[in-house]
């Protein structure tokens, strides 16, 4: 017990040294950093290192996407830099909900992979979808400018199942969800099915000024881990 404890201390202190690192090369502001670590601590002591990683290799992959292809983002308006509080509340809330309640409840650990898998599956979409030329509104399927709210792309979308699907076996190797199948299936649905939402609702309601785009995020990863729940719930 005395052992556990020192670990996860131990990776605490790691967390505070990924927050200033994430800071200090200007990928989150620093009250996004102190969030970051707020919500790291509680995964640790709640669920486990395990499951704090997964969450890590969801912020890699959004800081090298949003990296990617940067001098052409900025061309079209589209590139975000330093990334708030906000985006990181956004983005993981539900999903550091879901593992506070994970190691009591099973259905909460698809919650947990789904609200991730929708979060880099939505990242990995816009941030590398921006490069097709061609995209469409979801709701009409009329040619959008790259950019737009809503626009989905072949490439978009391709993206997003690749980055859920690397989520579901990232769950399945850091022994989240130990079972190969369900955990890719998981991640895999409840990825595409959240992408999906986020893209309607850009389409729907942010596009009007109805809703922000972290309001957005937050509603989108709330359908991912839906999705997540009723899978563990009603097929695994």
């Amino acid at each position: 017990m005395v052992e556990q404890l020192m670990i996860n201390w131990a990776y605490v202190i790691l967390l505070f040294v990924l927050g200033f690192i994430t800071y200090r090369r200007k990928s989150l502001d620093l009250f996004g950093s102190a969030v970051m670590i707020v919500m790291g601590i509680i995964i640790i002591f709640s669920a486990g290192v395990h499951w704090l990683l997964l969450i890590v290799l969801f912020l890699i992959m959004s800081l090298l996407a949003t990296k990617f292809s940067k001098k052409y983002k900025m061309s079209l308006g589209e590139f975000e830099g330093r990334r708030t509080s906000k985006n990181v509340i956004s983005n993981g809330v539900v999903a550091c909900f879901m593992a506070a309640f994970g190691g009591y409840y099973l259905t909460f650990v698809g919650g947990f992979i789904g609200a991730i898998a929708t979060a880099t599956a939505d990242t990995l979409a816009s941030e590398i979808g921006v490069l097709d030329q061609q995209p469409r509104l979801i709701t009409t399927f009329q040619k959008v400018d790259p950019g737009t709210n809503g626009a989905i792309s072949p490439l978009g979308t391709a993206i997003s199942i690749i980055g859920a699907a690397v989520i579901g076996l990232a769950a399945f190797i850091l022994g989240v969800l130990p079972d190969f199948l369900p955990s890719i299936i998981v991640a895999v649905v409840s990825g595409t099915v959240g992408c999906f939402a986020d893209s309607i609702l850009g389409a729907l309601f942010e596009n009007h000024g109805w809703m922000t785009n972290e309001h957005v995020n937050l509603s989108a990863t709330i359908v991912g881990a839906i999705v997540g729940i009723l899978l563990m719930t009603f097929v695994f």
